[in-house]
């Protein structure tokens, strides 16, 4: 007897055979592994930053108008804390310095009377200077300093300020500390002490500085301005009206 056949089955190809299937745990497995791989990853990008951050470049804002000219209200700055050696955080060790401060930089810095703050100036002393301000004009060691960058905004009056008291302690030999009445634009000679460095905003006539409250010590730098990396007016309107106010010219200009 013939045996029958499926019409049409002739030729056919067989059926696949069922691979071999993959339970709930080589899945769990998998999805592991990926989430740990990326959470390492992660985890080693945040490392790096935090340390970019805390011993090369820092972002910094500018909330006041004492550098205005050189640097101005809204201005965003990095900051380079490698160049004067950066501090290793919670203690007092310091990374090896590039260059010690050098005079006519703009330093940032935290200043004696309000440690939890960072502050921007000029360096314009360091020890053994004798510093002095005659109508505004600012001498070094007995010569008239050329200062471009300087900026007089203020029209008003100049008289004692009893914040600068202080100064009587550090007159140069020969100044007479009984009469000796400072003001912001007449002040000195007096000898910077050394290890320590004198600071005075770019806007002299609006500026909290050394003038004021003191010497700054070199332990107290922490770094110098390097790029504006973004500016904007902060005096403008709301909504979208941030995108007029950005002063483009600025941004990635080199802080000097």
């Amino acid at each position: 007897m013939t045996p029958q056949t499926n019409p049409g089955s002739e030729g056919a190809d067989p059926a696949p055979e069922a691979g071999p299937r993959r339970d709930a745990g080589a899945w769990f497995y998998d999805a592991t592994r990926i989430l740990w791989d990326w959470a390492r990853s992660l985890a080693l990008a945040l490392i790096l930053f935090m340390a970019f951050r805390t011993f090369v470049l820092e972002p910094f804002t500018i909330p006041t108008a004492s550098m205005e000219g050189t640097i101005l209200v809204g201005d965003f700055l990095l900051v380079n804390k490698a160049v004067y050696g950066a501090e290793i955080p919670g203690t007092p060790v310091r990374l090896p310095a590039l260059h010690e401060p050098v005079l006519g930089e703009v330093v940032v810095f935290t200043p004696p009377h309000d440690p939890e703050k960072n502050y921007v100036k000029r360096l314009v002393g360091v020890g053994g200077d004798v510093l002095e301000m005659r109508e505004k004009v600012l001498y070094r060691n007995g010569e008239p300093l050329e200062e471009p960058y300087v900026q007089h905004l203020d029209g008003r009056g100049d008289a004692f300020h009893p914040r600068m008291r202080w100064q009587r302690g550090y007159l140069a030999d020969g100044a007479d500390g009984g009469g000796y009445r400072p003001s912001r634009d007449n002040w000195g000679p007096i000898l910077v002490p050394p290890g320590r460095l004198f600071v005075l905003g770019d806007n002299r006539d609006n500026s909290e500085d050394s003038r004021y409250w003191g010497f700054v010590t070199r332990e107290s730098l922490r770094g110098r301005p390097w790029r504006v990396y973004y500016s904007s007016d902060t005096t403008g309107g709301s909504g979208f009206d941030w995108l007029r106010e950005v002063r483009w010219d600025r941004i990635w200009g080199k802080v000097e």
